[in-house]
């Protein structure tokens, strides 16, 4: 941490680039591991996805803009679906992927989950609605949320969602109250707090006993969960146990600790009360890589790692023979959505502003900010962006992006090198941003919300369309 007593502009090496930014031989070279499968420069310079020129978009479409390449988060879905497959065969029987919806969903997009074989996992009633829409096939969801309402479970029950996972107590008698008034059983599973400290944000680590989500394993309310659902085999059925260990995760040792725990778990349960309980859920959290620090596992490793991990364990506890083990489930989101999609800007000013005594530093304001992306005010998180619209041969230039908000925190990138002659209406991509940005996107200072485009064989179309003023006015009733 960089301190000095009189402040932080006088802090030694205050405000150079962060370690893991070079400065960049080629400033208009993309680094591969960041962007859809499809995105290139262009012979004019500017960058094409799925062979369609980014002006086309901004023509089009305005900016700022998500834009999404349809067959580049098709093959990440169908990668989950088959790396987890085969190694888990032998192991358990096969693996199921739940895309985590709450990472980007609309109707388009739980169509494309649906017709690629994925199962979806929503979180909130809003999130069942759309897969509703979309008529996505009804046991192959899962219904999570930390305080699910009546109405929500009633939703639930009432399309018929193959699992609804449990996260307290109180929520065992508001589903058996509902199932037994529609005459159903509930296909529930819990969720276990683990006790893992996933190495990752504080905000996004879901595992340790000190957060809202899950029942303890420590303490016995995970257990005690599991008798309360066995004791009320009218209105509700037992099917698994759920963790998630937390998000942006690059290796897989939290994992194994989780994995190691819920199996443990799992036996007791079953012996204890007699029952069959098919399923475990180990959940998602799988890392992406948003700058080069960060190395991400593909799928193909993912799925050998953590179908070894699942066997060890099982035959450790005397369960690993491929029969006593659950079937496995995993819900990846970002790992999927999120290198699909860039966000499109248009570069509004461009001022350098001398700090202290030692620096200029640049800053460069486009056309969006924290209303479309609030992950590096709330996460801290870290961005890379290149200039889109053309190539050029200036020098680098160490530059922060930010928003056109109220607000000093209004931050895109932090850190990146842009060409010295960037300007004024010049557009900018900042790659990884499929994921948390239009999910978390707000109204703030009464903006409207940018459209999702997306992109497949040279043709663009929005998929979920640009907020008017109209659409904000709409809700004012005054």
């Amino acid at each position: 941490m960089r301190a000095h007593e009189a402040g932080a502009l006088h802090a030694e090496g205050y405000g150079g680039p962060p370690l893991y930014l070079p400065y960049p031989d080629d400033v208009n070279a993309l680094l591969e591991q960041l962007w859809p499968a499809s995105v290139i420069r262009g012979r004019s310079g500017a960058l094409e996805v799925a062979g369609v020129d980014v002006h086309a978009i901004a023509r089009e479409f305005g900016t700022p803009a998500y834009v999404l390449d349809e067959d580049d988060f098709r093959a990440r879905a169908r990668a989950f679906r088959d790396d987890f497959a085969a190694p888990f065969h032998e192991v358990c029987g096969g693996a199921d992927v739940y895309y985590a919806g709450k990472a980007f969903l609309c109707t388009e997009v739980a169509r494309w989950v649906a017709e690629e074989g994925l199962s979806l996992d929503v979180s909130t009633g809003g999130e069942l609605a759309v897969a509703q829409r979309a008529g996505f096939p009804a046991a192959r969801i899962a219904m999570h949320g930390n305080n699910k309402t009546v109405a929500e479970i009633e939703q639930a029950l009432t399309y018929g969602v193959g699992r609804i996972v449990v996260d307290s107590l109180t929520e065992i008698e508001r589903i058996d109250t509902v199932a037994r008034r529609l005459g159903v059983v509930a296909p529930v599973m819990i969720r276990v707090t683990v006790g893992v400290e996933a190495h990752t944000h504080e905000f996004i680590a879901t595992a340790h006993e000190d957060q809202k989500f899950g029942l303890s394993l420590a303490t016995g309310a995970a257990a005690e969960a599991a008798r309360r659902v066995v004791a009320r085999p009218g209105s509700m059925r037992l099917v698994g146990l759920h963790s998630h260990i937390g998000s942006q995760i690059f290796d897989t040792g939290g994992f194994e600790i989780s994995a190691r725990r819920l199996i443990a778990l799992h036996a007791d349960i079953v012996r204890e009360h007699g029952i069959e309980m098919p399923h475990i859920d180990l959940g998602g959290g799988f890392g992406i890589a948003y700058t080069s620090q960060h190395t991400p596992l593909d799928p193909a490793r993912l799925g050998r790692l953590m179908a070894d991990i699942v066997e060890r364990e099982g035959k450790a506890i005397g369960v690993g023979d491929g029969s006593g083990l659950p079937r496995v489930s995993i819900e990846p989101g970002r790992a999927i959505v999120g290198p699909s999609t860039f966000t499109l800007y248009e570069v509004g000013t461009v001022k350098p502003v001398v700090v202290g005594d030692r620096m200029t530093r640049t800053y460069v304001s486009v056309d969006g900010g924290m209303s479309d992306n609030i992950r590096a005010a709330l996460y801290e998180a870290d961005y890379s962006c290149t200039l889109a619209g053309r190539t050029s041969g200036a020098e680098p230039m160490l530059a922060r992006v930010v928003g056109r908000h109220c607000e000093s925190g209004d931050i895109v990138v932090l850190d990146e090198y842009l060409p010295a002659d960037l300007a004024p209406g010049d557009l900018i991509a900042v790659p990884g941003t499929g994921a948390y940005c239009r999910s978390l996107s707000s109204q703030y200072n009464h903006t409207p919300r940018p459209p999702v485009v997306a992109v497949r064989g040279g043709r663009a179309r929005a998929i979920v369309r640009r907020e008017t003023i109209d659409d904000l006015l709409a809700l004012d009733v005054g």
